[in-house]
């Protein structure tokens, strides 16, 4: 036999009695209840934060797809907007495929820099070569959390150069003149840290590769000797100096350099 639910009277404070519904609902919640996260920013800073993400959100989605139409195989896409998807991509986001290549790198590149200086008392002096590739190594070697920049900013910027030059320094496309300029300001940042006693006019770049030696199981027969590659002498542009401002034009020295 059901029996009606009970009737309960009011509570000893005097507040009613509870209506037996669980506060499942948001409307539940009591008035006085702290509201954070957006929702405690007024309207200007909610619709500030809201247009904020979604910039974000359209540059993720823009970079995701520029790094798939550059790695993707050749299509209509990549052929009439190429240069476009290159100027993204290159050269701080490239993508390459040699870790999984059939044969992967087995070389040791060593990249090596040396400047041209103008004294403060107005004469000029070349440094020696400086290890730059050494000078990662041991900023690594010991290191359980490397940087990225240590890692890979000086390799990278060194394949982007050979892979945009024949054997003979020439530019072989469009992104010829973006990786000399982008060693340039690599050079420029290391070097801005030392006491050149002067200021820095043109600098000098050269690799030397060597091809590790096989292990003593293997047939294969190497040549190990050193390889050297010596770039030619670039005038160095206010845009290349760390901080510069400009459109990477000759400056002032540049037109010396060219006149001499």
């Amino acid at each position: 036999m059901d029996h009606p639910p009970e009737q309960r009277g009011p509570e000893p404070d005097g507040s009613p009695p509870p209506s037996g519904r669980p506060p499942s609902l948001a409307g539940d919640a009591p008035s006085g209840e702290e509201v954070r996260g957006l929702l405690a920013l007024s309207t200007p800073y909610r619709m500030a934060a809201g247009a904020a993400l979604a910039l974000i959100a359209a540059v993720v989605c823009v970079h995701a797809a520029m790094v798939f139409l550059h790695v993707a195989p050749s299509n209509t896409v990549t052929k009439k907007y190429g240069k476009a998807i290159d100027a993204w991509v290159y050269p701080e986001f490239e993508q390459n495929w040699k870790l999984f290549a059939p044969n992967p790198l087995q070389q040791n590149v060593s990249v090596q820099v040396k400047a041209e200086i103008r004294t403060h008392a107005g004469g000029r002096e070349t440094t020696d070569w400086i290890d730059l590739t050494a000078e990662d190594a041991a900023a690594i070697r010991g290191n359980p959390l490397p940087s990225h920049v240590q890692q890979n900013t000086l390799r990278r910027a060194w394949d982007f150069y050979t892979g945009s030059h024949d054997d003979k320094d020439r530019s072989t496309g469009h992104r010829g003149a973006l990786s000399e300029s982008y060693l340039r300001r690599i050079a420029m940042l290391r070097l801005d840290s030392r006491d050149l006693g002067g200021v820095v006019e043109r600098v000098q770049f050269r690799s030397v590769t060597q091809v590790i030696e096989p292990p003593p199981w293997s047939q294969e027969k190497t040549d190990t000797r050193p390889v050297p590659r010596v770039l030619p002498w670039w005038p160095v542009t206010e845009a290349d100096r760390p901080g510069g401002a400009g459109d990477g034009g000759p400056t002032a020295a540049d037109r010396t350099e060219a006149a001499r």
